[in-house]
């Protein structure tokens, strides 16, 4: 049993036995474990098999699949209601919001080419790898002059907004973004590659389109953005880019870790690792706006 906060990562299969870890952790008043606990199982003081037992419906996947189940935990956190406080900022986005967006994201993406980076190196499978590449090119790289890298279009955005390019590639990242890539840096190092495609591919579903059909009751901003004469074209290029591709995207990863995941066996521990991503994501995403009210009045 893999723990969704810390490295804590038992041999045994035993949920009791990952409720003991929650369970001694909390009574150390360790903060991490103590709000992931309040957060997605229960506040209420918990004996340790009552705890193993909302532990075991936590994971149970049913019928479902891993995909879905995946899907299932990123709607619930980002696009339910009231939405996660930065999807609500991009339903129509003030200059400040996406001019946090560009820094932060910045130094997002430099960490993910690292991550699918680490999955090309830990696997055979040419399929795998091959989608990796892709990503990477498709990120930080691009196609030729007609079809620019993601990070390009990004810098692009920040510059038609008044944020020159030097600026966004010799700032630092705040706090909870560092955090963040420091976690994911970590995982990409120290775990099997299903793990690392579910920590960082499953990001990719903020900016999936048709995810209503999953329960969300937003979606990453209001598509009549393209219709806006007040929004530059650099960011409707930024945005159009995401929505178009992460749908494809991150259901290629999904479908990826699905069928890979019988032969690696540990269900759980890719489905921890995916929520110590999307908890670390979470936090980033407020990074962006933390990074946008000290914009506000400088630029």
């Amino acid at each position: 049993m893999k723990c969704t906060v810390c490295n804590y990562n038992s041999s045994s299969m035993d949920y009791a036995d990952l409720g003991g870890h929650f369970i001694d952790m909390a009574s150390e008043s360790d903060a991490d474990h103590i709000m992931w606990l309040n957060r997605f199982i229960t506040k209420s003081k918990t004996g340790r098999q009552d705890l193993a037992n909302m532990l075991r419906e936590f994971f149970e996947l049913n019928e479902s699949g891993l995909k879905r189940w995946i899907i299932n935990r990123f709607v619930s956190n980002f696009f339910s209601e009231p939405p996660h406080l930065f999807i609500g900022a991009m339903q129509s986005p003030e200059r400040k919001v996406l001019l946090g967006y560009v820094v932060e994201h910045h130094h997002f993406l430099k960490q993910w080419i690292k991550s699918c980076a680490y999955v090309i190196a830990k696997t055979d499978n040419e399929d795998v790898q091959m989608y990796e590449m892709e990503n990477i090119m498709a990120e930080m790289h691009g196609f030729g002059s007609k079809t620019p890298s993601h990070h390009e279009l990004l810098l692009r955005m920040g510059e038609s907004l008044g944020l020159p390019r030097e600026t966004v590639l010799m700032s630092e990242p705040l706090p909870a973004t560092r955090k963040a890539i420091e976690l994911w840096g970590n995982l990409s190092r120290n775990s099997h590659w299903i793990e690392i495609m579910a920590a960082m591919h499953s990001l990719e579903l903020i900016a999936t389109r048709g995810l209503e059909k999953y329960g969300a009751k937003y979606s990453y901003f209001d598509p009549a953005i393209f219709q806006r004469s007040d929004i530059p074209n650099e960011v409707k290029d930024f945005l159009r880019e995401g929505y178009d591709a992460d749908a494809s995207h991150s259901d290629e990863a999904l479908n990826l870790i699905e069928k890979y995941s019988d032969e690696y066996g540990d269900i759980q521990a890719i489905q921890a690792t995916f929520i110590r991503s999307m908890v670390a994501f979470d936090s980033y995403l407020n990074a962006r706006l933390e990074r946008g009210e000290q914009y506000e009045n400088e630029l």
